[in-house]
């Protein structure tokens, strides 16, 4: 039986402790504590079990080996209580427990899991004044800790500080989580660069490794390197690629529409016994969704469940958005509704995506009605929920409104992006306030926005649709005293803002200019200028203009080419021109009835 004081001491516990003690002798109890901690800890299932184990275990005489507390801090860091885990720890300093690295390892990675990488480097000076010498673990740890924290010059210095100062052997995690970090911000080149010098190390990278450069290069559009980077980990490291592997892959060809090859990785996956998960399937949902392809989206959701593979909120979100970008808002709301059925409670993003279906089918009472629907459930709107709003009430003339919101973001703590003050601008722009939005441009000061060739592209092309052309003369010339190139469309829009005016001369002397500063004109280029001259009937460089674009393999779009039909039509211009207008007529516009008399 359990002495009294023992008895006292738990008797408000739950019963995984007394069921343990209830089997300990008085004579033997100290003993059996000692030599069933260990199978004490594998029946940890949550704190308190833990918590109590640590009570008892701190208040024998003598204590428990250090070991003993390790393995109790690592089954509290398995379930995720790393704030508990840092105080176990604290307390263990308290009671005079002698550490080791295994205890110091364990507290930096609590601290770095909770984004405290700052106090993970004090537990590390902790080790010195305790003479022990951190090991490997410690090191890959902190480095996690900046890496998660998007420290990435910090980790490359204390990665670069580990092997010249010699203070541990980089392993493959080492190398693995340096290599997550550069990925992290895109850096393919360098991260590749590390995996040779593991190579040079004798240092074998693991699945984890090649993984997470293979995802990097398929995120960032270079599916073909991660294909040759696939081969070169099967071929001749002789690595297998696992569902990871798979998933990054099909989504990155999905993403360029390579369906042929995203099938025959379907089928290699298969071959493998690698079942698809819920990350491949929604892969191929949302591929499928912003391709337009709704209904094979649903079939894969289908076979999805079949599997026993159930959707999750990112694979709805990506079915929904793919309705409302078709504008069927009716079966996104079904989808929207049979989702909430199944449990899954909606976020910012499903909102967000109804949001701009309503705003893309003009519907903005709608979309309001929904936004403070979400801020009722208590859901943050984020930038992008704020930008479609703001989209949407100057699509439907609402700009005081679209004003006011653009106000509420700063009060919200939403501090508006390049997208924000783009659609703003163009917005009022769209609604004949180009003076409004002139002020906002020069509020911007010599910020970042400033200096984005798209906002002097969206203000120059407003000045120009608004009568000012000598304002977007200005604008032009100021973005080049900038010391920024005008793009294709800049100097679109431009020529587009003279032919407006009637300045027939000033645009063609821009649109000479474009390939003496290396900016080729594009078919818009041709179109805006053939519309200017038809409109202003200025025929003289027409003919030259239509060879120029035959040579260069461009086409005329439907409405330049309707130009063409009536002014041929009104006899302003000779039949003779059609055996030009043949040759750049694209194949979807020959079934124009007005089209038939030509021969």
């Amino acid at each position: 039986m359990m002495n009294r004081s023992a008895f006292i001491k738990f008797r408000g516990t739950n019963s995984f402790l007394l069921h343990s003690l209830s089997s300990f002798q008085s004579g033997t109890h100290k003993a059996s504590l000692h030599s069933n901690v260990s199978s004490l800890i594998l029946k940890i299932t949550n704190l308190n079990d833990a918590l109590e184990l640590f009570d008892e275990m701190s208040h024998r005489q003598p204590l428990p080996s250090v070991v003993k507390f390790n393995q109790l801090l690592t089954a509290v860091t398995k379930i995720k209580h790393f704030s508990s885990s840092l105080d176990l720890f604290k307390q263990m300093c308290s009671l005079g427990v002698q550490l080791d690295k295994y205890s110091i390892s364990i507290a930096i990675k609590c601290c770095c899991q909770l984004n405290r990488t700052k106090d993970g480097f004090a537990v590390l000076g902790c080790c010195f004044r305790r003479a022990i010498a951190p090991d490997v673990y410690i090191f890959n740890a902190l480095l996690d800790g900046l890496v998660l924290e998007d420290r990435i010059l910090e980790a490359e210095m204390l990665f670069k500080k580990l092997i010249k100062q010699k203070l541990c052997e980089p392993d493959v995690v080492t190398y693995s989580t340096m290599i997550k970090g550069l990925c992290k911000f895109g850096n393919n080149f360098t991260a590749l660069a590390l995996l040779r010098l593991m190579e040079q190390k004798n240092c074998k990278p693991s699945i984890v490794t090649y993984s997470t450069i293979i995802d990097s290069l398929c995120k960032d559009k270079m599916i073909d390197d991660a294909l040759k980077l696939l081969k070169e980990m099967v071929s001749d490291k002789g690595i297998l690629p696992d569902v990871i592997t798979y998933n990054s892959l099909i989504c990155g060809l999905c993403k360029f529409g390579r369906w042929d090859e995203a099938s025959k990785m379907l089928k290699q996956m298969e071959d493998e016994k690698i079942s698809p998960d819920v990350h491949t399937f929604t892969a191929l949902v949302d591929a499928f969704c912003k391709e337009g392809k709704v209904e094979e989206a649903e079939a894969v959701i289908n076979i999805m469940v079949e599997r026993g593979e159930f959707p999750n909120l990112v694979t709805y979100n990506s079915l929904i958005d793919g309705y409302c970008l078709r504008g069927e808002m009716i079966k996104a709301r079904e989808i929207f509704d049979s989702m909430t059925l199944r449990g899954l409670a909606p976020n910012v993003v499903t909102y967000s995506s109804l949001l701009n279906g309503c705003c893309k089918n003009l519907n903005i009472e709608k979309a309001v009605q929904m936004f403070h629907e979400m801020i009722v459930k208590g859901l943050k709107p984020n930038v992008v929920t704020y930008n479609t709003m703001i989209q949407g009430f100057f699509q439907v003339g609402r700009c005081v409104d679209a004003r006011k919101l653009f106000d509420e973001m700063h009060a919200q703590s939403q501090i508006p992006n390049q997208y924000t003050y783009r659609i703003v601008l163009e917005g009022l722009c769209n609604n004949r306030q180009v003076e409004e939005a002139l002020s906002l441009f020069q509020l911007m000061g010599n910020s970042k926005l400033n200096s984005d060739i798209a906002v002097y592209n969206i203000l120059i092309d407003g000045a120009g649709k608004n009568g000012k052309v000598d304002v977007a003369r200005i604008l032009f010339q100021g973005l080049i005293d900038k010391g920024l190139q005008p793009d294709v469309r800049t100097y679109n829009v431009m020529i587009s803002g003279f032919c407006r005016e009637g300045q027939l001369g000033e645009s063609k002397l821009l649109f000479l200019k474009m390939e003496e500063s290396g900016c080729p004109p594009d078919d818009v280029t041709y179109r805006v200028l053939l519309q200017g001259h038809l409109k202003n009937r200025h025929y003289d460089d027409v003919e030259m203009l239509l060879q120029e674009m035959d040579d260069r393999g461009y086409s005329l779009d439907a409405s330049t080419l309707s130009l063409f039909i009536d002014h041929i039509a009104a006899g302003l211009l000779d039949r003779s021109m059609l055996k030009f207008l043949s040759k750049l007529v694209p194949k979807e516009l020959l079934d124009d009835p007005r089209l038939c008399d030509w021969e």
